[in-house]
């Protein structure tokens, strides 16, 4: 047996029913018990992200957000949801909606536990995520290092390097002519520069980086949609149909089952927006905020921006141009999508830009998860040799192929989020007591007419919150 086939049958195990039933179904669980909290909190959570930072923390909630967001909204959201398609037909796309929203409750949850059970280093800094929440609340020592290893595991071999640098090579090749040696070298050097300046030096490129691109991004896909409007329903309707149907062979796609539909779906929408997975909530342990829902809160809206809008534009734009039963695949299908609506050189430019700035910050936000993983595990000690392994697979993996790239991802990003999915599971009662909490004082502080614009006197506001907290 091959390495290929070998890694083809680890995967098809880490991804089997039991990885997809704890991802869903702890999803499935927080939604139903936080009752349906992705949908009925989302503007309070959408309200509180230009909230003024207060508290312990490196970074304001915007920030760690944005910190969290660097590092999700990447290739997951180009060649991610192009992959899944081309795989798993548009029915792909359904499941991956099925995976973000669940996966909103999850990160509410993981993101919760972040700063309930965040310390601080030996450096004097934050230091949070689920080693400190499954050392801490469940007592797990074991399981709390196991899922630091998987998450240096990601960083160097899953989402952090190999995915991010191959999309960017190909991209700058095809479009630019760039030789891979060129790119692999240039980003090599970019990335150093800005990791060496720590989690600030991050949080300040992707504040920058990350609300720009995405809406510059969103914006395109809107014109694209806009243009075929018409052809937007029955797309809906396919992505339907085919999340419960096998779809035929066509073209250049090979055909599809419903049950292939689903893992594809459900793998490349943990891919793209890491709920469950376990590693937003490192940044979010970095908020300066007094309030662990509250942080959980900004969190989510990262699930909903990441998947259920960017991925979603995406998969439309793919579908109704047509270029998913085509025989291109990756950047290149997306970039086909582009061309057939905009033209061939708007089309080619645009996706590649799009790719180098989302795949760039995505390796910026998992050197720093990798980073915390493995300070960890050492106490603290050797962080410039795991920044050297890093800055050498950065520049080594531009030359490993697409086929293996997203194998090895797969498996690293399924083995890190059992761990973390197991905590969660564990800490249920915890994360239910604090939401429970937090919505009660709001609700009664809105009984008394305390929250924001409601007209009363601040000494009463004062004094009904000390009440209601007391209580």
């Amino acid at each position: 047996m091959d390495f290929h086939a070998l890694l083809t049958q680890l995967n098809a195990i880490v991804w089997g029913p039991v990885t997809l039933c704890l991802l869903v179904g702890t999803g499935l669980y927080f939604t139903v018990r936080l009752k349906l909290l992705q949908l009925v909190k989302l503007p309070l959570a959408l309200s509180l992200l230009f909230k003024p930072a207060s508290g312990k923390g490196e970074l304001s909630s915007f920030g760690a957000l944005c910190t969290a967001l660097s590092a999700t909204i990447g290739t997951g959201n180009i060649v991610g949801v192009a992959t899944a398609i081309k795989l798993g037909g548009p029915g792909a796309l359904f499941w991956m909606w099925v995976a973000a929203f669940f996966g909103m409750a999850t990160k509410y949850a993981e993101c919760l536990l972040a700063v309930k059970y965040r310390t601080t280093d030996n450096r004097g800094n934050m230091a949070g995520g689920p080693m400190y929440y499954i050392e801490f609340g469940l007592g797990l020592g074991w399981l709390a290092r196991l899922f630091a290893v998987f998450g240096v595991g990601v960083a160097f071999f899953g989402i952090g390097t190999f995915a991010q640098v191959n999309a960017i090579s190909d991209a700058m090749t095809v479009a630019f002519a760039v030789p891979t040696w060129l790119t692999a070298s240039v980003l090599t050097l970019l990335v150093a520069a800005v990791t060496l300046g720590g989690v600030k030096r991050i949080a300040s490129v992707a504040q920058t980086l990350v609300p720009s691109m995405a809406i510059g991004y969103v914006l395109a896909c809107l014109w694209v949609l806009v243009s075929g409007y018409q052809a937007i329903t029955p797309a809906l309707s396919l992505v339907i149909n085919a999340a419960f149907t096998p779809v035929a062979a066509a073209g250049g796609f090979l055909g599809a089952t419903v049950a292939l539909a689903i893992q594809t779906g459900i793998a490349r929408g943990v891919f793209s927006n890491e709920s469950g997975l376990g590693s937003a909530p490192i940044a979010a342990a970095t908020a300066r905020t007094k309030e662990p829902v509250e942080q959980g809160l900004v969190s989510m809206t990262g699930t909903f921006f990441d998947t259920l809008i960017i991925c979603t534009m995406t998969g439309l734009v793919l579908i109704i141009t047509g270029v998913w039963n085509g025989d291109s695949a990756g950047a290149a299908m997306t970039s086909a999508a582009f061309s057939a609506a905009t033209g061939p050189l708007l089309g080619q430019y645009l996706v590649t830009v799009a790719l180098v700035c989302f795949a760039f910050t995505t390796i910026l936000g998992w050197n720093y998860y990798g980073e915390r993983c493995w300070g960890y595990l050492t106490g603290g000690r050797y962080s410039a040799l795991y920044r050297l392994v890093f800055l050498l697979l950065i520049a080594g993996g531009a030359f490993i192929k697409l086929d293996l790239i997203w194998l090895l991802a797969d498996i690293v990003n399924g083995l890190m989020a059992i761990p973390n999915l197991i905590a969660l599971i564990g800490l249920r009662s915890v994360i239910l007591a604090e939401s429970q909490r937090y919505f009660g004082v709001r609700d009664a502080l809105n009984t008394a007419g305390c929250l924001p614009n409601a007209g009363t006197p601040v000494q009463r506001c004062a004094k009904e919150s000390g009440q209601i907290r007391a209580g």
